[in-house]
């Protein structure tokens, strides 16, 4: 079987008319959490029933960043006690958000950044399930998305009728906000309006086809091509929310994200292992 399934020929410009996959990193439980390091050239991500938060770099190979790691998924939170966390300098971590009136978060997912400064996340609950976290009842009654505020037991609430919000990631242009629901197998689009809340959430597109996989993570590269996890691997669409192929990744693949100095290479966290693949268009050189 091709790495690439072509829907769309649009796909060779961005992705390339074919792929090949460099694991370079094996024997995990289930990966996650992607994140690259431009200044110092380094990719961490998450083992999430493993409690180990691992690095990578050209120089080093695998090592450990941090175990335990609260079985962490997006790597700015903590997946077991249901908390947005940053990472300071110094390695201490400090709560973002962590309940919402009241009640503790279900356990956030996936994570943004705006360019003013906004933290917004998914928050379904994934890591209160045997393996992927700690199992415990649901105190929310939803499944929603949020933005980090000033207090962290009250952050503020944008979308709460998701089936299971996943993987999200802003337009280039910072106007408008992507989020999928794995469940619901689609990709939702939302203005962003002056306040940082959101209107709109039309449905954008639908990952379909043959093979395992869901709406999970979820990225855009330089020239607004949106890349989303699905059934087979990874889902490459254009802007215009046409499919344009799937990348066929050899393992059930969770997330991915762009690095090297180009950002032409794509790091994909593929269950037990990571691979590196090339891709022609690079990410966005914000990230």
């Amino acid at each position: 079987m091709t790495s690439l399934e072509i829907r769309d020929p649009r796909v060779t410009a961005v992705v390339g008319p074919d792929v090949t996959f460099e694991k370079i990193a094996g024997g995990c439980l289930f990966t996650e959490g992607p994140l690259w390091h431009p200044r110092e050239r380094f990719l961490l991500w998450s083992d999430m029933p493993g409690d180990h938060l691992r690095r990578w770099s050209a120089a080093d190979g695998v090592t450990t960043f941090r175990e335990p790691c609260g079985k962490s998924n997006g790597l700015t939170w903590d997946h077991a006690t249901s908390q947005v966390t940053v990472t300071l300098a110094d390695g201490s971590t400090k709560p973002l958000a962590t309940h919402w009136n009241g009640q503790q978060l279900n356990s956030p997912n996936d994570i943004v950044c705006a360019a003013d400064g906004g933290i917004y996340f998914s928050d379904p609950p994934y890591g209160r399930a045997e393996f992927f976290g700690v199992p415990r009842a649901q105190e929310l009654s939803f499944q929603g998305v949020f933005r980090v505020g000033p207090d962290p037991r009250s952050p503020t609430l944008l979308v709460d009728d998701f089936d299971r919000p996943n993987g999200l990631c802003f337009s280039l242009d910072g106007r408008r906000l992507f989020v999928n629901d794995t469940a619901r197998q689609h990709i939702r689009v939302f203005d962003v309006k002056g306040d940082g809340t959101l209107s709109g959430g039309r449905v954008w597109a639908e990952t379909k086809g043959e093979g395992k996989g869901a709406p999970d993570g979820m990225k855009l590269d330089s020239q607004e091509n949106v890349y989303c996890c699905g059934p087979g691997g990874i889902h490459v669409f254009g802007p215009d929310a046409v499919d344009l192929g799937v990348i066929r990744v050899p393992e059930y693949t969770a997330n991915f994200a762009f690095g090297d100095d180009d950002l032409c290479s794509l790091y994909i966290t593929a269950s037990t292992s990571v691979y590196r693949i090339r891709v022609r268009v690079p990410g966005p050189s914000a990230l």
